[in-house]
Formats: C-alpha cells, structure tokens, sequence
C-alpha cells in the first residue's frame, strides 16, 4: 500500500515537473518574440524627427544687429541700376552704414530685379523698388518685413542727383525708412525741403541723363507712368 502511494506520487511530480518545464519554455519563446519586436520599435521610437530650418528673415529685433554686422564685410559702394530706359550708376555713402548695407543686401539678393520705377514727380524725383507683380510682395515676404531709422545728421542734402530712402506711410511717426525703396532728386539744384526728413545715402555719378529721361515718362494722376519703367536689375560695381 505504502509503495503504491510512492508510485503515485512520482507520477504526480513527474507530471508537475513537465507541465513547469512547458510553461517555462513558452514563456520564454514569448519573451524572445516580444524581444525581436520590442526593441526596433524602441529604435524606431527613439529617432527624432528631422525639423526643417527655419529659413533667415529680417525682423524689427534684428535687422540693426544684422545689419551692423554685415557691412563690416560688405564695403561696396558703387552699384549700377539697369532699367529698360537705360542704365546709371550710383555711389553710396560711407557714413550711412545700414542704409548703404541694406542697399547692397537686396541687390546681392536679387531683390530689385522685375521692379519698376513706380512713382514719377515731374522735376522733382523719380521713385522705384515697388511694382503691382505678386512676385514682388513674395519676394519682401522672404527677405522679411522691417523698417530703418533715420539717419539725417551726416551733412548731406538732397541735391540734384542724390538718392533717398522714402519714410514708411504706415503707423511711422518716427518717419522709418522703407527699406525696399528708394527715390532720386531731380530738382535743379536740389530740393532742400526734403533734407532732415529723408535720409540721403547715395548719388547717381554716371547716367544722371538716363534719370532725366525716366522723370520725362508720361504718367496718370497718381504718378505711375503708363508705360512700366522696369528695374531690369541692379548689380554691384567691382
């Protein structure tokens, strides 16, 4: 009777023992599956997305800064416009940094290309740098949307010849310039009105007849000449 309960209970330890040892193998195979996947997920989880840089604009905060730097390696001071009445060229003034820096920065950015002379005052200025293309609004768009302070104190006037950022006409009681923009004095000798309001940071040296021959265009009532006065580019003088 005693060995007879001995043998049974082999038999039930034996059956424990196998059923542990399956157990224990399918355990295993699953911690080996979910190993296999586990760790690729993690892998995969754990690559960060690649973020596209923000491309540079020019801003109300740091187009002083950027521009303070940036004439320090641009001292270029001569640029021809090219238009299709003809071209001239203009020498810009050393003591008018962020001016003359903006000037030679749209110009190296190609900005001033497929733009007109818009704006024509008999006898007085011609003005230029804007036009009715969308290309135009794309491109101020991502060159960035800023102004630039006065700088009327450097002695020079507006004589006949010189050329002048026109002040912002939108919320600008501080009379900031419009950056893309630029008008030319024609008035014999000067007109001296403007000087202390506009800031003077160039002057046609060559071609002043090429501008003579812009002023002479016919235009509508609000001074924008019927036939585009294009800007076909405007290139820096080596």
């Amino acid at each position: 009777m005693l060995l007879k309960s001995i043998r049974i209970s082999a038999i039930l330890l034996l059956i424990f023992l196998i059923g542990c040892n399956q157990q224990k193998q399918q355990n295993s195979k699953s911690a080996t599956e979910n190993n296999t996947e586990n760790p690729n997920e993690k892998q995969a989880d754990s690559i960060p997305e690649e973020k596209e840089e923000e491309p540079f604009r020019l801003t109300e905060d740091n187009a002083i800064p950027f521009f303070f730097e940036y004439e320090k390696e641009h001292k270029e001071d001569r640029v021809r416009v090219t238009t299709n009445q003809g071209s001239f060229v203009i020498k810009l003034f050393e003591n008018t940094p962020y001016h003359r820096a903006n000037f030679i920065y749209l110009a190296e950015k190609d900005y001033f290309s497929g733009t007109y002379f818009h704006r024509v005052v008999k006898d007085f200025i011609i003005q230029g740098g804007n036009s009715d293309n969308r290309a135009t609004g794309k491109k101020r768009k991502e060159i960035g949307r800023y102004l630039l302070p006065p700088d009327t104190r450097k002695g020079h006037k507006h004589h006949r010849g010189t050329v002048s950022m026109p002040s912002s006409e939108i919320n600008n009681p501080h009379l900031l310039a419009s950056p893309f923009e630029f008008f030319i004095v024609v008035t014999r000798p000067g007109s001296y009105h403007l000087d202390g309001k506009y800031t003077a940071f160039g002057r046609v040296v060559e071609g002043m007849d090429i501008v003579d021959k812009i002023n002479s265009v016919a235009t509508g009532s609000d001074e924008w000449p019927l036939q585009n006065v294009v800007i076909e580019k405007v290139e820096i003088v080596k």
